[in-house]
């Protein structure tokens, strides 16, 4: 193995800049055991990913991934296309013996999840998913408390991430609501990502699943040109493939029953990503808008003025929190995508295998498709 790592990263809008920002960051915050050296990025148009690579520090940009991925410079392919390209581009990069870090959801279909799943379970290149939020300090100390019982059994779980983007019924018909390239809407697009917190911070699985899916605004304006996530839009309309709203409510394996809500429709509420597990002992409530906090209940301490406990969760021993700054300092969105570099790089360094793990993307691929089987069925309950 080299001293040097030699990044690929696949696609260049939203994610690109979240996950260039991240490679740039991490070996400078962290003491790595590799450096990180940002070779490609690869997208269709020439002229776009070239302004891309220039933007945020690319060597050199390329429009054939296939290209890319057969060239004996590159050791890491980072794949931030839409989902629907996810199996192809991660099983052949697998297969040409690069590492590969694959942005969620892992795909749009159970079966391209479970192909992707296989192929990283017979590759000697290190495979990991990015669900990124189980890096946000507050969330990984929150599983950490709960794994060591602080919460003791847990009996509820609440889980909610509302935005609001696609109130206004002119805001353009994206990829992302069309079914065929973003897989699901709100369900797996933020559903997912709820759904994968829960289960992070659980330490279990969801078992079973009773839910309800809906499309609220069936056509819009057809994208004429891509300006942030929704673009703009022209005078034709097309249909809306993918659900708007996902409301259902899941049985863990530990026994405990667990609501979610999945909505771009919650007027208002910008990124509002909320957990709350209870526990026979005390509780655990995050709200991604506030981050930086954890509020910790402890119901078996004295007296009757208990109430939540608000942790700002900054201190030097906190979860990732040796490379930053000095307490009370916050840290924002970015941060995470650089801890999960560093994660990624450490594993790939020691030869040991990084959670997520595609595996545990195809588990949550099967909830989704369990949500919409549900669904279909008048909420009944399905087993995932």
């Amino acid at each position: 193995m080299t001293d040097t790592l030699r990044v690929a990263m696949i696609g260049y809008g939203f994610m690109g800049a979240a996950h260039s920002q991240a490679w740039r960051t991490a070996p400078r915050v962290f003491d790595l055991p590799k450096k990180i050296e940002m070779s490609v990025i690869v997208g269709r148009s020439a002229d776009a990913v070239a302004e891309a690579a220039d933007k945020w520090g690319w060597r050199e940009a390329a429009t054939d991934w296939r290209e890319v991925i057969a060239r004996d410079d590159i050791d890491v392919v980072d794949i931030v296309t839409p989902g629907h390209s996810h199996d192809e581009i991660a099983i052949a990069a697998l297969a040409a013996g690069k590492h590969v870090l694959c942005e969620k959801p892992l795909a749009n279909s159970v079966a391209d999840a479970d192909r992707m799943a296989a192929a990283a379970e017979s590759s000697s290149a290190i495979a990991m998913l990015g669900f990124t939020y189980r890096r946000v300090p507050a969330l990984t100390r929150a599983r950490d408390l709960i794994a060591s019982g602080r919460i003791g059994t847990v009996q509820q779980v609440r889980a909610a991430y509302r935005q609001d983007w696609l109130v206004d019924p002119k805001a353009p018909l994206s990829w992302r609501l069309k079914k065929d390239q973003a897989g699901a809407g709100a369900l797996g697009d933020i559903g997912g990502h709820a759904v994968d917190l829960v289960q992070f911070l659980t330490g279990q699985t969801l078992e079973r699943i009773s839910g309800v899916i809906e499309t609220i605004i069936a056509e819009r304006p057809v994208e004429t040109e891509r300006v942030g996530i929704a673009g703009v839009g022209g005078d034709e309309m097309g249909e809306v493939t993918v659900d708007d709203l996902a409301l259902f409510t899941g049985r863990l394996s530990g026994g405990a029953l667990a609501s979610f809500e999945a909505t771009r429709f919650a007027t208002g509420r910008k990124n509002e990503l909320t957990v709350e597990i209870s526990g026979s002992d005390g509780a655990i409530s995050f709200n991604l808008e506030d981050m930086n906090v954890l509020h910790v209940y402890d119901r078996t301490g004295p007296g009757v003025d208990q109430g939540f406990t608000r942790v700002v969760v900054t201190e030097p021993d906190h979860p990732y929190l040796e490379g930053w700054w000095p307490a009370g300092h916050m840290l924002g969105y970015e941060h995470a995508f650089s801890h999960q570099v560093k994660d990624l790089v450490e594993a790939i360094d020691q030869g040991t295998v990084p959670a997520p793990t595609f595996a545990e993307g195809a588990q949550v691929q099967r909830v989704i498709a369990a949500v919409e089987e549900s669904s279909a069925q008048d909420a009944r309950w399905v087993q995932v």
